[in-house]
């Protein structure tokens, strides 16, 4: 499939169902979907950026902030910077990337402004979202497809080649008919064309799949930095130096092994080691105390149902982190 200047429909390849029928433009070797990014933030630039690479072009984008703008600069070079409805408009794939409680509000207004045909592949990135915040604009007869990469994005050039190897969650139409078969085909290619790994998500677990992408990759950095701040606080320096082959070693393991990775004092059951690191974290880091607790209960459940920890010594690491009235 070939796009004309104006980022329009423009011809299709011999064989290419015809867009005019509300066809379904099927990415493949040798066609080219014009692309229109809304907005650019850190992960449309990045995703904008992917498809450019795998030959597609990148014909509009949306940036309010300067930040933004700069970003379509550097990763989006020759999109033109234009209003939403006139990114989509301009689309042959609408790419939406937008925080997740502001996209239905830009999906509705998108399918009240004459911006959307039948047959364009319109995507979003939101991560615990599947293709029903989409509804509205596949009255139109658009593709609704939601990919979301599980991959941490900051809207530098070398996140382009960091989803190489990465997975992307696909989410599509679900239930019988060759159409919704079509959305799931077409995001698995958009997804390979970029060098990833796509993942199918049906659609009630989507918000399940997000939270745990969330929980591990979110709060793991909210974690590196406690314990970094903890060492530094110390004034053990540097701080990062000292926790990298331990921390690497132990998302390896943990990758790789399961809860046989466990190691330290809760899964040793030593009660009295554990109470210590609590009385000197509440002197030195008080702040830092719920979150110790918390993460030290739920490995002594994780080591106890393992295996790994008999109900005595789970019982006594409890003891230990139970919260006692000061004196």
């Amino acid at each position: 499939m070939s796009t004309d200047a104006d980022g329009g429909a423009g011809r299709w390849e011999q064989g290419s169902p015809d867009p005019s029928r509300g066809a379904t433009p099927t990415p493949r070797e040798g066609s080219r979907l014009a692309v229109g990014v809304v907005s650019a933030g850190r992960v449309g630039a990045v995703l904008g950026a992917a498809l450019a690479n795998a030959g597609h072009q990148v014909v509009a984008a949306s940036a309010v902030s300067r930040a933004s703008r700069v970003r379509a600069e550097e990763l989006l070079p020759g999109a033109e910077i234009l209003p939403p409805d006139e990114v989509v408009r301009r689309a042959d794939l609408a790419l939406l990337a937008v925080p997740d409680d502001v996209l239905p509000g830009l999906v509705r207004g998108l399918a009240a402004s004459d911006c959307l045909r039948p047959g364009q592949i319109v995507v979003h990135t939101c991560g615990a979202a599947g293709v029903g915040v989409l509804a509205p604009a596949a009255e139109h007869e658009v593709l609704p497809i939601a990919l979301h990469p599980a991959m941490t994005i900051t809207g530098r050039a070398e996140d382009v080649a960091r989803l190489t190897g990465a997975c992307v969650g696909v989410t599509a139409p679900e239930g019988p008919g060759e159409d919704a078969e079509a959305a799931w085909l077409v995001g698995e290619a958009l997804v390979v064309e970029m060098g990833a790994e796509p993942v199918r998500i049906p659609e009630a677990v989507r918000p399940l799949y997000h939270a745990a992408l969330a929980h591990g990759a979110n709060h793991l950095v909210t974690l590196v930095r406690e314990a970094a701040d903890l060492l530094s606080g110390a004034g053990i320096e540097p701080a990062e130096r000292v926790l990298a082959p331990l921390l690497s070693a132990a998302l390896d393991n943990a990758l790789r092994h399961g809860d046989r990775a466990l190691t330290g004092p809760v899964v040793r059951g030593d009660a009295g080691t554990i109470a210590t690191h609590v009385r000197h974290l509440q002197e030195r880091a008080p702040d830092a105390v719920p979150l110790y607790r918390a993460l030290a209960r739920r490995t002594a459940e994780r080591a106890r149902a393992g295996g790994l920890l008999d109900a005595t010594a789970a019982q006594d690491v409890v003891d230990a982190l139970a919260e006692r009235p000061r004196s």
